[in-house]
């Protein structure tokens, strides 16, 4: 097949040039002579004294440095706090007026809930004088907190016992007195005072749900208290009892998780028990239906089938087909002496 290619194509079927032959250059391992080793102590007078050597240094790691940073930072906020409390005078915050005895502080408010609606939340509980939304002085963002001023200091305990961990806009929020200006000693968050666990550092160890702290306790205690001699019925009416005598207004402490799981498999049982009562009634006046239908139909049978033999019976009868047709005899008057046709 090649013959028929042409001469370019042939070029690349051709052999190469054979490989020239070189000597090599040096002699070959085996035929070396080998190395004389010697030691090192005609170098030793190079080496400098090891009294004179310094100490080694060691480089600071990736996670030592995160470290020590983070105790920088802490160290720094430590000193800004400790300055901020010699500052510090309740009596001179902008943010709290009016009487603090009659003035409540609610907080974890929802950034997008206004004045009217927070005070159409709490008027419910008696006449409003004031709400002080706070806010960031540079952007002015809401902050999540406020102050409210009632007419009556009663309605201010009121709030203060009822209102915490009612639910506005979708959060929960936080109920508590003026501590500012009535709890002596009493220092704010901010300057690492305040109240409540949020934050105390792993999520493990952090509070989630809204409610203060004592409120919470006394809601654990309770709940204790009625497992040991109460069952959940007389839980549930003394719960409607209470809300009652409240008037009317819901309860606001949150069930527990275990609660909500125990109703709903409450609410699910119960009507799984409707739905098979219904398929049993279902199925029973089926029943009921189809039995009644089987009867009427046997007793039309039974009455057609008993008419059919009355009527062969008369049909049969001796004399019947043949006899000739009675003709009803007339009483006929005779005269005295007169005899009877036949």
């Amino acid at each position: 097949m090649t013959a028929f290619l042409p001469p370019n194509l042939l070029a690349l079927f051709a052999p190469r040039d054979p490989i020239p032959y070189a000597s090599p250059l040096d002699q070959l391992v085996w035929e070396k002579k080998p190395w004389n080793y010697s030691g090192v102590s005609q170098y030793l007078h190079l080496f400098e004294d090891p009294n004179e050597t310094p100490e080694p240094t060691r480089a600071e790691t990736k996670s030592e440095r995160r470290e020590r940073k983070r105790q920088e930072a802490k160290e720094r906020g430590r000193v800004i706090i400790e300055k901020r409390k010699g500052e510090w005078d309740p009596h001179t915050n902008p943010d709290a007026t009016g009487d603090p005895f009659k003035t409540l502080f609610v907080s974890r408010i929802n950034f997008d809930t206004s004045e009217s609606k927070l005070r159409r939340e709490f008027e419910q509980y008696g006449p409003i004088r004031k709400i002080r939304m706070i806010y960031e002085t540079g952007t002015g963002k809401p902050r999540g907190y406020s102050f409210i001023e009632y007419e009556h200091e009663r309605d201010m305990h009121a709030a203060y016992k009822y209102a915490d961990g009612k639910k506005i806009d979708g959060k929960r929020v936080l109920v508590d007195v003026e501590r500012g200006r009535t709890v002596k000693g009493w220092i704010p968050r901010k300057i690492g005072g305040g109240m409540g666990a949020t934050r105390r550092g792993a999520p493990s160890e952090n509070v989630k749900i809204s409610g203060r702290d004592d409120h919470r306790e006394r809601e654990r205690d309770r709940g204790d208290r009625d497992r040991g001699d109460r069952d959940r019925g007389d839980r549930d009416r003394d719960r409607g009892e209470r809300d009652h005598h409240r008037g009317g207004r819901r309860d606001s402490y949150r069930r527990s998780g275990r609660d909500e799981i125990r109703e709903s498999r409450r609410r699910s049982r119960s009507r799984d028990r409707d739905r098979r009562e219904r398929k049993r009634r279902s199925r029973s006046r089926d029943r009921r239906r189809r039995r009644s239908r089987s009867h009427d139909r046997k007793r039309h049978r039974h009455d057609r089938d008993n008419g059919h033999s009355r009527r062969e019976e008369r049909d049969e009868s001796p004399g019947r087909r043949d006899s000739p047709p009675r003709i009803k005899r007339e009483k006929i008057e005779m005269e005295e002496g007169e005899v009877p046709p036949d």
